[in-house]
């Protein structure tokens, strides 16, 4: 700029009172510290000496306001206001702003006056300058000047130059300059070269909470609820630009604000968290406007600390679920825990090498945007993150999804460079587009293997998912497939079967056709289309000269017809029809299964069954058939009463072999393990392997009528919790006509359950109807469901002994069949009961004897019981009560806590004396034990009981044992359920 004329004469004071402060000012909120500065500097230049102040703050915190209150001042000291706004549109042209203040410099008596109007002219500057003088000389002025950063190089420096020489002029000049850290570097402040006494600079904060609280609760009334408050002061960011476009959006949406529900008697309406739910879209567009005056450099390392954040989070992407929601807007702190936090300090780095920004400016960035309320730090890691979701939302918002990708793909790239897990890299690949090069695949598909190993299931299913969109060769496609359906055969209602049966479709080797079709089979048998499954055994075709296939497809399709009676028939009828034509062609596994269908109709013995099936075991078999020989084998050598050979077999299949849960031996294997914990009287073990296995599809037999669930039931009943297992089974309904053998079982506990709680009517219903079934079936012998005992049972119960007799008679045919202590003690004791009188005795002494000796606790103890009631009843009570000792002991050792119960009564029916304190169950514990149990159900840690309770935390931890061994629990978390089960049995 060219030198300026001389100072002009000096105008007189203009005395005036200081105004009352006006709308402008009332607007303003904790700006007290600024309108002073102002109202002292106002005073000052109309007294003849002006000065600039500059307010420098963030984008969005009220400059304008505040030059507004100026202005509003001013005129009330009778000072005349010009007023100019800079723009990035002007900022080329040169004195554009001060020409927008002043307007063009002209007329007579102005110096230069003949210099032309062009701006670039040496003179123009001064001439300006004049025109200024020449206001000032007939009022005190107040410039008002709002934006200055943006203004155009020449009137930067004009102003600069003019505030050195307002000390003797009645000029006040007031400036507002963004001041805040951006990517890029800034330009020189407005006054860095200027001197102290030229220039007042004031630095404008954002809002403090509590007037951000005061603004909010201004705007929906003071019974606004906290969480409401909270939401918007975290949204709003102190940002008063923000905050109140978002209190104009929400006053559209919820016009009585949270509180309007509530006040209404109804539930609060949740703040959004989804810039959608904002339609009148202010809020975006503050942003929006936030992030344009940051630049782009500012915008794009926001928006990608945003995606990062609403997607494959940098702190959680190696530990979780692509996507996995961290913990919930707010918790993280809102301080900045300084330097030197670890994991923060590295996501600075990458986001600075991703964003392609200098890493210092980006690690200054996120600390300032922090201290301004925008961002947060998640507690422990430091991983910057946006205050709320509502301010993560709209700096995404218009961001193109291309963008987006290109960022994940970048960030990928990244992760994998510097060495971070397959996971990490794959939640990024996750949300880029499909069609990339050959390690993208890889790269999902080694983060699928890691994830599955983990048991993060859901995790590899997404990335199955989005592996199948990259180019594939045809095999491994159909592995990712069959890897995929897997997952989703026991997690979605559709069991996989679509992408089961693309991978069949891609198979082309005849061994690889029959695995994929047996898969598929599996999966469509499961879900309740068994004849589906059927069919697609028999689309596989003959398959001549393949006898090992051909045997594969007519042993699967025997396991598939399970679950339809009418189907199983026609399936057993034609592998009985090959037997006897041609022997020779059925392989071990064929056998096997012959074996299974003879000793379930009660034409076996138990003893020929064990003989022939360890004969098919040691014959050589084919490794496609060797599943269903197991499987076959470990289901009868549990009926057989043989555990450990069942045990065996079991851990056989399931460890050597690893079938995958897509083979139908995979589930009945299972099946088996917990049938033989069963049936030995462990009832924790059968609790605690169940506990997991119910979950699964609501349409899926494993989430309905199951063995599974009907093994917990009858668990709880035993152990003395029926108000449990009555809850469990709620909602849970049983078809007719769905006569798969599961829910056969499913009705079998049911009524035991009914039973124990007093229902023997709805029980026998339960009893009769499973027996139904499984007659339909060919399943005669008691050995899967002695249904015709229990049914008896109900009968006596009923006064119906007629009834009850015949099905003893006949339970007791077929018991000699199988001829094995547990089915034949379980017999006689139900035909003696239903007998009576001296042969009745007679019938269960024999039950006693059949079972004593042989570790079938589960059957003797009933067998004693009902030997002893009988004793009792014929006037021998005194013979009756070693044996009822004999089975209270067994019941308690055995944790069985219904049959202690039944033997304890009987007991007392015998005239036997109270015995000493219970060995299990609540009444057992001891005070100590009762206390520290009580603590632990409501969730207290054994430091904590230690403390309360001034014990050593060992002592602690030995009564919890003690109690876990009593109540027949395994687990803390089983403790409130075994203690209220209790409470309802005695209560």
């Amino acid at each position: 700029m060219t030198a300026l004329s001389s100072q002009p004469r000096r105008c007189p004071p203009v005395p005036a009172d200081p105004p009352d402060p006006g709308p402008s000012f009332a607007g303003l909120l904790e700006r007290g510290s600024a309108l002073d500065l102002l109202a002292a500097e106002a005073g000052r230049a109309v007294g003849g000496s002006g000065r600039l102040v500059l307010f420098r703050a963030p984008t969005g915190t009220g400059r304008s306001a505040l030059l507004e209150a100026a202005a509003e001042l001013g005129t009330g000291l009778g000072m005349r206001v010009l007023r100019a706004h800079a723009s990035a549109e002007s900022s080329g042209t040169p004195l554009a702003l001060v020409h927008q203040l002043l307007g063009p410099p002209h007329g007579p008596g102005l110096p230069h006056a003949d210099a032309p109007e062009d701006p670039q002219h040496p003179g123009h500057p001064s001439r300006l300058w004049q025109a200024l003088c020449a206001h000032a000389d007939r009022s005190p002025l107040l410039l008002a000047v709002d934006d200055a950063h943006l203004a155009d190089p020449a009137s930067r420096l004009w102003l600069t130059e003019g505030a050195r020489r307002l000390a003797g002029m009645p000029v006040l000049m007031v400036v507002t300059e963004r001041g805040q850290f951006d990517i890029a570097p800034p330009a020189p402040g407005l006054a860095y070269s200027l001197p102290p006494g030229a220039v007042r600079m004031h630095a404008v904060a954002p809002l403090s909470r509590s007037a951000a609280e005061d603004l909010v609760r201004g705007a929906f009334g003071p019974d606004t609820s906290d969480t409401w408050v909270d939401g918007c002061v975290r949204a709003g960011a102190g940002n008063p630009l923000l905050l109140r476009a978002l209190l104009d959006d929400l006053r559209a949406v919820f016009p009585h604000g949270g509180a309007a529900c509530s006040a209404a008697g109804g539930p609060e309406p949740g703040l959004p968290e989804n810039c959608a739910e904002l339609y009148p879209g202010a809020f975006m567009a503050a942003v929006s406007w936030w992030l344009r005056s940051a630049g782009p450099g500012s915008t794009l390392v926001a928006r990608a600390l945003a995606e990062l954040e609403d997607s494959a989070r940098y702190d959680e992407g190696e530990h979780g679920p692509p996507g996995a929601p961290g913990p919930r807007p707010g918790t993280a702190t809102h301080e900045d825990p300084g330097p030197g936090h670890g994991l923060g300090d590295e996501f600075g780095d990458f986001l600075s090498e991703l964003t392609c920004a200098d890493p210092d400016r980006v690690g200054g960035w996120i600390t300032a945007m922090v201290r301004l309320g925008l961002l947060c730090r998640a507690p422990v890691t430091g991983v910057p993150r946006f205050a709320h979701p509502l301010l993560r939302g709209a700096v995404l918002d218009g961001w193109p999804r291309a963008h987006r990708q290109a960022l994940h793909l970048r960030a990928a790239d990244l992760r994998r460079r510097r060495g971070h897990g397959v996971e990490a890299v794959a939640g990024h690949l996750l949300r880029t587009t499909p069609g990339g090069t050959e390690g993208v695949a890889k790269a999902l598909l080694d983060a699928a293997a890691d994830a599955s190993r983990a048991g993060r299931t859901r995790a590899a299913a997404h990335y199955l998912r989005r592996a199948l969109d990259e180019p594939l060769p045809p095999e491994r496609r159909a592995a990712v497939l069959t890897d995929l359906g897997e997952l989703e055969f026991a997690t979605l209602r559709t069991g996989g079967i679509p992408r089961l049966a693309e991978a069949l479709l891609l198979q082309e080797e005849p061994r690889d056709r029959v695995v994929a079709a047996v898969r598929l089979g599996n999966a469509l048998a499961s879900r309740g289309r068994p004849r589906a499954a059927l069919d697609v055994m028999r689309d596989l075709g003959t398959l001549d000269g393949e006898p090992v296939l051909a045997r594969t497809i007519q042993t699967a399709s025997v396991f598939f017809s399970d679950h339809d009676t009418e189907i199983r028939r026609a399936v057993h009828a034609r592998l009985r029809e090959h037997a006897e034509r041609s022997p020779e062609r059925l392989g071990p596994a064929q056998r096997a299964l012959l074996i299974r269908y003879e000793s379930t109709a009660g034409l076996l013995s138990a003893e020929s069954a064990m003989r022939q099936i360890r004969r098919l075991l040691a014959a050589p078999e084919d490794p496609l058939l060797v599943p269903y020989l197991l499987g076959t084998a470990a289901a009868v050598a549990q009926w057989a009463d043989v555990p450990d050979d069942a045990e065996r077999i079991v851990r056989t299949g399931l460890a050597e072999h690893r079938l995958s849960p897509l083979h139908p031996v995979h589930r009945a294997l299972l099946n088996t393990r917990v049938d033989t914990a069963a049936a030995s009287g462990r009832y924790r073990w059968v609790l605690e392997e169940t506990a997991g296995a119910l979950r699964g599809p609501v349409d899926s037999a494993r989430a309905g009528a199951s063995n599974f669930l009907a093994h917990r039931v009858l668990a709880l009943v035993e152990c003395g919790r029926p108000a449990e297992a009555e809850r469990l089974i709620a909602g849970v309904s049983t078809v007719r006509g769905q006569d798969h053998w599961e829910q056969n079982r499913f009705l079998y506990a049911r009524g035991v359950l009914r039973a124990s709680v007093g229902d023997p009517a709805g029980a026998l219903a339960d009893f009769l109807e499973c027996g139904r079934s499984q007659s339909g079936r060919d399943v005669e012998s008691p050995v899967v469901t002695p249904w015709r005992s229990a049914a008896a049972e109900c009968h006596l119960l009923l006064g119906e002994p007629a009834e009850a007799l015949a099905l003893a008679e006949e339970e007791s045919r077929y018991a000699a069949v199988w001829d094995t202590p547990r089915v034949r003690g379980r017999a006689l004791r139900v035909l003696g009961a239903a007998t009576g009188g001296r042969r009745g005795l007679e019938l269960t002494a024999e039950a006693v004897e059949a079972l004593r000796g042989t570790s079938l606790d589960t059957e003797l103890i009933p067998a004693l019981i009902t030997h002893g009631l009988q004793l009792t009843a014929a006037g021998q009570p005194r013979s009756a009560r070693p044996l009822l000792r004999e089975a209270a002991t067994a019941a308690e050792r055995l944790g069985a806590v219904r049959l202690s119960g039944r033997a304890e009564a009987a007991l007392r029916a015998s005239g036997a004396r109270r015995r000493n304190a219970p060995l299990t169950g609540r009444d057992s514990l001891t005070p100590g034990e009762r206390r520290i149990a009580a603590l632990a159900a409501a969730g207290r840690t054994n430091a904590e009981i230690s403390a309360l309770l001034h014990l050593a935390r060992r002592t602690v931890e030995t009564h919890l044992t003690s109690t876990y061994r009593k109540l027949g629990i395994r687990r803390r978390a089983d403790l409130p359920a075994a203690l209220d089960g209790d409470a309802d049995r005695t209560g």
